[in-house]
């Protein structure tokens, strides 16, 4: 299952090795009520190093983003301990779309010389 949330950039981290990749985690600031904190981690294989490269180069903190992510669950037993581990999986961040709001149009004042006529009948 995908989903989507739109925030802030508030912190991003460095390139770390992981395993037979690499990864970049950072964090973002929903718009919702409450605004919410999340950390996402952009794990890549060899071939797809560049595109960690690239976040960093392409996105700043205080941007405005829109994060398509997975929940991924890593179910660990050492010594026969269970453990689990959750992470938030970007798959894909673009900038997110700002709304223009087009210019509101000032409300007639009493005593302007202007008719108002917007009645339907």
């Amino acid at each position: 299952m995908s989903y989507k949330v739109i925030g802030t950039i508030s912190e991003i981290g460095k390139v770390e090795d992981a395993g037979a990749g690499r990864k970049l985690k950072f964090r973002i600031k929903t718009d919702e009520i409450g605004s919410e904190t999340m950390e996402f981690e952009m794990y890549k294989g060899s071939e797809y190093f560049e595109h960690l490269d690239n976040f960093s180069k392409y996105n700043k903190v205080g941007d405005k983003v829109e994060v398509e992510w997975n929940l991924r669950t890593y179910h660990w037993e050492p010594n026969g301990k269970d453990k689990i581990f959750t992470s938030l999986s970007c798959w894909k961040v673009e900038k997110a779309q700002v709304a223009e709001y087009p210019q509101a149009t000032p409300e007639p004042q009493i005593g302007d010389n202007k008719v108002v006529d917007d009645l339907p009948f």
